[in-house]
């Protein structure tokens, strides 16, 4: 199998888990391996296409982070809340803990729920009310 084959396949690897979870992060470093696969296919040697692989994926994952950042935090209009998910707005849980990530697993509606939380200080433990659903996680404002 050639290099620039496995290659490829690490980038289908890193599509796939993108798909799964739908991290952005994870298509960044997806360009990184398919350009390591152009590299490969050019006739570059290995520390070429790692170093390749390297640049322009993490480069595009820092890049990705920094317009986030500079981004800042969403308002809470700028959430998409339909279908079902508008009726959770408003429903009060309790947040046990909160992970250094800023997110929390919350125990809602006999299941088990990711949460991000939205505002301006650090979240604490206690309740809190649902103000959005984005995707599989509840957008949480402290009480």
């Amino acid at each position: 199998m050639s290099e620039s084959t496995l290659w490829w396949i690490v980038a289908g690897f890193f599509v796939s888990l993108e798909l799964l979870t739908g991290s952005f992060y994870l298509l960044m470093l997806a360009l990184g391996a398919a350009t390591a696969a152009a590299i490969a296919t050019l006739g570059g040697d290995q520390a070429s296409q790692m170093v390749s692989a390297a640049l322009v994926g993490g480069g595009a994952v820092y890049l990705w982070h920094r317009k986030l950042l500079r981004r800042g935090m969403l308002p809470v209009d700028d959430y998409i809340s339909t279908g079902l998910g508008s009726l959770d707005v408003g429903e009060q849980v309790t947040v046990s803990n909160w992970h250094p990530d800023g997110t929390a697993r919350v125990h809602y509606r006999g299941s088990d729920w990711m949460a991000r939380y939205h505002g301006a200080h650090v979240p604490a433990s206690g309740p809190h009310r649902i103000r959005a659903v984005e995707s599989n996680y509840l957008v949480l404002e402290r009480l």
